[in-house]
Parts: structure tokens; C-alpha cells; sequence
């Protein structure tokens, strides 16, 4: 079952590997929808921290040759709604809102006014959320709650430290470790990203650029950090990692934070993907939806603009950037 889907489609699209002037928009064919997939017109897309770096093929194990074919659509997650189902769809019907994830998907990104997805990594959006705060849900809140609960398994009264905490995965890490019951230090970025922890039920926030952070951790927990999750790399967090979390204690990051953050001596650090699924995107939309919950999009783009909204990625920002195509 479909609705009228036009043969052709406006995206945001690269035709070599490079810096953000590669980016434009182009006329370029509308994905087919295979079995067990869904086609869905996208309304909003985020822009991941990572973009970048696929845009310029530095993707590891991602070069031309290789799975990217040209013109190519960037973008991993967005929000809009169902206009097709693929054979053997049966969780999801042509007109639901949903966001979804997508990550280096060979049928083309999110940067675009329709993508082809697998249905079990999609699911409906979450009461309460708008259009923008959807589309840049998916990558980030899976990489947040698989950070806390599946890695670092926080609970009720659990210390965690979040370093990064103002990015896109931080701040929800902040506030889904919260709804598990964790007590929780954040290190943001600048005076505003203390601001925004604050506001959403942080403990304790500090801001890493000006605040002595391994004094803040020690008045927190005295004993030391049950549990860390790293966001950002660097020699500053290893030592303060060293300094503040107990043996027995636990870090946790996901891959692509470099360089790897390390512990000290009978401290577990793991490395890990956010990967996408039907048990963490319902676990994902059951927390969001158990009260108010906040995803902080610091500025949405048009998708014309979206050379500009690259160049951003790599500056100063609360939460995450979002292209708006519809």
C-alpha cells in the first residue's frame, strides 16, 4: 500500500568526497521501498557530529569504491511520516509520524524529501516532541540510553559522571540516566551548556573549559564515580578519569571518541555503537514518554543551507543542528 510518491526528489547531496562546498541540492531518483522497509517523506533531519567526516570519505571502511556511489545523500536520522510499506511491514501503517535511523544507508540519507529505511529501525515519535526535536532524536537517543543502561547499567543511586554532557548525546544522557534513577555530575561546554544541564535536572553541573571538574566530582562523590560516560577525548579527561572514578567503577564511550578515554587501574572502560532496534527505540520512547522530557535543537537549517549547517557542526553548540526539508 502506498500513497502518490513522486519518481524524483529534492536532496541534499554530494557528488565527490570534501569540505562543506561539496554539498548541494539536487534533483536525484526517490529510494525504492524492499521488503521489510518503509518509505518515509522526511520533515526534518539532524546532522550528526560525524557528517563531516563522511561527507569528506573518512569514514572508516567507507571509501569511494566501495559501498558510496555518487550523487550521495548524507544524513542518519530524521523524523516525517510513512507514504509506503515494503513487503512483510506489519508494526507500521502509510500516515504515522515516525523517526527513524539509518546509519551509512546505501539506499541514500535523510538529507532528502523521502528515505528508505528498514521499518525495525523506525518507530513512532514520542508524545510531546516536535517535528525538529524528532529528527534529531534517533542517533544520539540510542547512543545516550545503550551509554547508560545497556553498558554502564545505571540505577537508582548510581554516581555517573557526564562529560560532553551539552552535546547532542549528552544531554539526553543526563536526563534518561535521571529517569533510571542515577545521581548525576554533568561537565558542559560554557556557561549556557551549565545553563541547559541545569534546567534539565542535572545534580550537579560544571563547566569543563572554566571550573576545577576533578574538585566538583570529589564534593559529588567522595568515595569516587561509580560510572562515566565520555563524550569528549583528551589528555584533561583521562586524568580527571583517573582521579575521580572508584575501582570496580565503569567508562563508558562510544567509538569514534578519540582518543579513547582510559581509566585507572581495576576500571573497566568499553567502547561502544549505537545501534538501532525495535527493544531500544521502544525502551527509548517509553522513557521520553514517562514525563517531560526536553531534546535541545539549537538551530534548524533549510535544506539550501545545509553547506552552512556543516560548518556549524565543528563550533560551539547546545544539543544538535537540524535541517528542516519539509
Amino acid at each position: 500500500m502506498k500513497t502518490s510518491v513522486p519518481s524524483q526528489m529534492k536532496a541534499a547531496a554530494i557528488d565527490r568526497f570534501g569540505g562543506p562546498e561539496v554539498l548541494g541540492t539536487k534533483t536525484v531518483p526517490v529510494p525504492q521501498v524492499g521488503p521489510g522497509e518503509v518509505l518515509i517523506q522526511v520533515e526534518t533531519a539532524g546532522i550528526g557530529q560525524w557528517d563531516p567526516a563522511e561527507r569528506a570519505g573518512e569514514m572508516e571502511g567507507y571509501k569511494p569504491g566501495s559501498k558510496a556511489s555518487f550523487p550521495y545523500v548524507l544524513g542518519t536520522d530524521g523524523a516525517g511520516t510513512v507514504v509506503a510499506l515494503g513487503e512483510g511491514v506489519k508494526n507500521l501503517k502509510v500516515g504515522d509520524k515516525v523517526y527513524a535511523f539509518g546509519f551509512l544507508n546505501e539506499k541514500g540519507g535523510f538529507y532528502a524529501e523521502y528515505t528508505a529505511v528498514r521499518a525495525a529501525d523506525t518507530a513512532p515519535v514520542p508524545k510531546g516532541l516536535s517535528a525538529e526535536q524528532a529528527g534529531v532524536l534517533a542517533a544520539d537517543g540510542i547512543t545516550a540510553l545503550q551509554g547508560v543502561e545497556d553498558t554502564l547499567k545505571v540505577g537508582q543511586g548510581t554516581t555517573l559522571l557526564v562529560y560532553g554532557a551539552s552535546g547532542g548525546v549528552g544531554h539526553l544522557a543526563v536526563q534518561l540516566a535521571k529517569r533510571l534513577g542515577a545521581k548525576v555530575l554533568a561537565v558542559a561546554s560554557g556557561a549556557d551548556g551549565v545553563e541547559l544541564m541545569k534546567k534539565l535536572g542535572a545534580d550537579k553541573a560544571v563547566d569543563g573549559r572554566s571550573d576545577d571538574v576533578a574538585k566538583a566530582v570529589r564534593d559529588f562523590a567522595p568515595d569516587g564515580l561509580d560510572a562515566a560516560l565520555v563524550l569528549a577525548g583528551g589528555d584533561k579527561v583521562n586524568e580527571l578519569l583517573k582521579a575521580v572514578v572508584k575501582k570496580g567503577g565503569h567508562i563508558a564511550f562510544p567509538n569514534g571518541v578519540e582518543p579513547a578515554p582510559k581509566g585507572p587501574e581495576g576500571v573497566k572502560a568499553t567502547a561502544y555503537n549505537g545501534e538501532a532496534n525495535p527493544k531500544v527505540l521502544g525502551r527509548l520512547n517509553s522513557l521520553i514518554e514517562s514525563g517531560p522530557f526536553h531534546v535541545e535543537v539549537s538551530k534548524v537549517y533549510r535544506l539550501d543551507e545545509v553547506s552552512r549547517a556543516h560548518e556549524a557542526v565543528g563550533k560551539h553548540h547546545l544539543g544538535k543542528l537540524a535541517l528542516r526539508i519539509h
